[in-house]
């Protein structure tokens, strides 16, 4: 049995989520780096709004970060990411801060594991990805909300403890888990997972079909594919 269909097996079973999910990456990810920083974005035509991203960070600093892909704890087990930033256009990231300041009263605050997105990155993840799992990764040839920089894939921590909550799945899990209709985990899980979802769609998001974290600003059509490095990118202050 394959690693994968080992753990959709313990999915559907309602185990325990591993640490985290892994893929074995088709090819290196140095090499697949090297071809996706030589590549362009795909061409796009229509009036878009200039971009305007800022960085969560300046905007309120009881936001925390746990950068995923500037590490090695995601699912290519690589730093793909410079920088352990995020940012997002500016009415995207206005209402994260409104989200975040509204689970306050519940006793949570969020926790963004990635928001904007360069192209480039998308590329590799793509590349990286075997085909039968190409579902949950974005298709470079169409670009990403989070290449628009009006995409957050983001959790909840306790404001008590500080630490980060148990959802029914790990982030960036390639399983059935991550579905924000599973009914798999504990009662628990399954409540801090609505309640995020509640709060952003209140603010304007909308959640993934397959995960539960990835949210999808309803200002995203109006912004173009953007392949600014981290390395690129001012720090804008509110």
């Amino acid at each position: 049995m394959s690693a994968f269909r080992h753990l959709l097996l313990l999915a559907l079973l309602g185990c325990a989520s591993p640490a985290v999910f892994r893929v074995e990456p088709v090819r290196p990810v140095p090499e697949l780096r090297a071809e996706a920083l030589r590549a362009s974005p795909p061409a796009e035509t229509g009036p878009f709004r200039a971009p305007d991203l800022v960085e969560l960070a300046l905007l309120d600093s009881t936001i925390h970060l746990e950068i995923r892909y500037a590490g090695t704890r995601n699912f290519l087990g690589t730093p793909v990411y410079t920088q352990a930033r995020a940012f997002l256009q500016r009415p995207a990231a206005a209402a994260v801060v409104r989200a975040h300041r509204a689970l306050a009263a519940q006793g949570y605050g969020l926790l963004i594991h990635d928001a904007y997105r360069p192209w480039y990155v998308t590329k590799i993840f793509w590349d990286a990805t075997p085909a039968d799992k190409h579902e949950f990764v974005a298709d470079p040839a169409k670009g990403s909300r989070h290449n628009r920089g009006a995409a957050v894939d983001l959790s909840m921590y306790e404001l008590k403890s500080g630490k980060p909550v148990s959802m029914p799945s790990t982030y960036d899990e390639f399983s059935p888990r991550a579905y924000p209709t599973y009914v798999g985990g504990t009662v628990e899980q399954r409540q801090r997972r609505d309640l995020l979802r509640s709060v952003m769609e209140h603010e304007g998001f909308s959640v993934a079909s397959n995960e539960w974290w990835h949210f999808d600003h309803e200002d995203w059509k109006a912004y173009g594919i953007q392949n600014a490095r981290f390395e690129d990118l001012g720090g804008q202050a509110p």
